[in-house]
């Protein structure tokens, strides 16, 4: 069984976008009771976040269920030694690239060397974290902000590179015309200081079954 987490401010951050927006003011009771949550711990959801890119859902939750079965444990937390000391020939039987063998050993030595500031993110600030972050090979910003999203639950997070969010400013904001990456900022500023909640519900109106990561 999963642990999950709702963020506190979800409440006032609905009634604050609905006052400021009209397409939020639409969109926020279409979309019901649902809401953020975080799942499991940091280092577990940044290796999932490796193991499934550029490869479908299906596929990833295959190899992931392989990988894990490499270590002892709950496939819902995978400690950074437990992955250290798997040898990268092993990784690669799980279906796993070489590529993503090295992603893996890599998170995992930041962890364990103490390079990222697990008990400090709570007091860092956003950029801090995504510059952690992105220093890890395999992880980029994209990564870093659904991180700061879904995991941390960062408030107010606008992940602009992000397809579906560019996808839904167009459809909700501008009738379905293109939009520019400077378009996409200022409609998403507006939206401060609960960006992040903005763009859960942007990507719900794309898609009705709640965003997780």
């Amino acid at each position: 069984m999963v642990r999950t987490v709702t963020p506190d401010y979800w409440d006032e951050a609905c009634r604050h976008l609905a006052k400021r927006d009209r397409v939020m003011r639409k969109l926020i009771p279409q979309c019901g009771e649902g809401q953020l949550q975080s799942r499991g711990d940091a280092f577990t959801t940044l290796a999932r976040s490796i193991v499934g890119q550029q490869i479908s859902v299906k596929a990833a939750q295959a190899v992931w269920d392989r990988f894990v079965a490499l270590m002892d444990g709950a496939p819902t937390r995978v400690l950074p030694a437990a992955v250290a000391q798997i040898e990268a020939a092993v990784m690669r039987s799980a279906g796993l690239s070489a590529r993503k063998v090295e992603y893996l050993l890599d998170l995992a030595q930041h962890f364990e060397s103490g390079k990222v500031h697990v008990r400090q993110w709570q007091q860092m600030d956003d950029e801090a974290i995504i510059e952690e972050l992105v220093a890890i090979r395999g992880i980029g910003r994209w990564t870093a902000e659904m991180f700061l999203i879904f995991h941390l639950m960062r408030p107010n997070v606008l992940p602009l590179d992000d397809v579906g969010l560019i996808k839904g400013i167009s459809l909700n904001y501008f009738s379905g015309e293109p939009v520019s990456r400077a378009e996409a900022r200022e409609v998403g500023d507006a939206w401060a200081p609960f960006r992040s909640v903005a763009t859960w519900y942007i990507w719900r109106s794309l898609d009705p079954l709640p965003v997780a990561y």
